[in-house]
């Protein structure tokens, strides 16, 4: 098949099979996607993280936990032997922000497969059935919005103790009431819609119609949303990291990494300042990778 006719069959009005139709709107989606440049901006640093990630290990100039000597090169300024010049440990601050790439990847990623799907659950349980379910998941959901996200995830890092597993834990607890709430507007405009009133008539029981038809209609709202708050859960773990709450020593985490090179910030500027220009960069890329998403799978969004 040429690339005009895998064009056309993606295209067409009249798709033959579901499958054609599904590949079609994903097509559909990706041009709409690509026409926006910020959008494109966000998935190549979004694309780049993930890379950093995986390839660290080749690289990395130099070892991210053993420093060199301390005598001749401990706070060395950047060159071309250290690109973002050397910590007060004599450790490559490069070498350490390639490796913390995937300290961060792990924590988004986690994050999102943990607190997505206990958003998801707890939005469409709690608008498809009303009544005092919905009343009890809400007011659950509203205590745990009543608090910072910050502020919530320091108490239960406190309780669990620090370390990176704890603080994606924490994080996990405080993300999922957003993605409730959304959920659950989302179930309240589709329950009494005239097919899911079909497929009820049809016999179907609730838990059928919520996973197959109420789920996939709110999933794209809840992954913009999703997108859209990765920069919010990067900023909590470095946070976190900064206090000595998240990744704990050697870890190369940039918020911790940040912490320690704050006593330096006058006179050797650089080695609180590499890992603050990651982290912005990141969030960044996540922020316009969620706008552009919201742009093409929000129906309330499209012009």
């Amino acid at each position: 098949m040429t690339l005009i006719a895998s064009r056309e069959w993606l295209l067409t009005e009249q798709p033959a099979s579901r499958g054609q139709a599904r590949f079609g709107q994903a097509y559909r989606t990706w041009l709409a996607l690509r026409g926006n440049r910020l959008a494109m901006v966000g998935l190549g640093i979004t694309v780049v993280l993930i890379l950093m990630a995986i390839f660290a290990g080749m690289l990395a100039p130099y070892d991210p936990v053993q420093g060199g000597d301390l005598r001749t090169e401990r706070l060395l300024a950047p060159s071309w032997a250290h690109l973002m010049g050397t910590d007060d440990l004599a450790r490559d601050i490069l070498s350490r922000i390639l490796y913390g790439s995937r300290i961060t990847l792990l924590v988004v990623g986690l994050v999102a497969v943990i607190a997505t799907p206990v958003g998801l659950f707890v939005g469409t349980i709690a608008g498809y059935f009303g009544g005092w379910v919905d009343t009890v998941l809400m007011r659950v959901t509203d205590i745990f919005l009543a608090f910072p996200q910050l502020v919530l995830a320091l108490a239960f890092v406190a309780a669990l103790g620090p370390g990176i597993e704890n603080a994606i834990i924490a994080i996990a607890i405080t993300s999922w009431p957003p993605y409730a709430r959304l959920a659950r507007a989302e179930t309240l405009t589709i329950r009494d819609a005239d097919h899911i009133a079909a497929i009820r008539l049809q016999g179907a029981h609730s838990a059928r119609i919520i996973w197959g038809h109420v789920v996939p209609l709110c999933l794209s709202s809840v992954i913009v949303r999703v997108t859209l708050d990765m920069a919010g859960i990067i900023l909590t773990a470095a946070g976190l990291g900064f206090l000595g709450l998240g990744a704990q020593p050697p870890q190369p985490e940039w918020g911790a990494m940040i912490a320690e090179g704050r006593q330096f910030i006058i006179d050797d500027w650089w080695v609180a300042t590499m890992p603050g220009i990651a982290i912005f960069i990141v969030s960044l890329g996540f922020n316009f990778l969620g706008d552009g998403l919201r742009d093409v799978l929000d129906p309330k969004a499209r012009k």
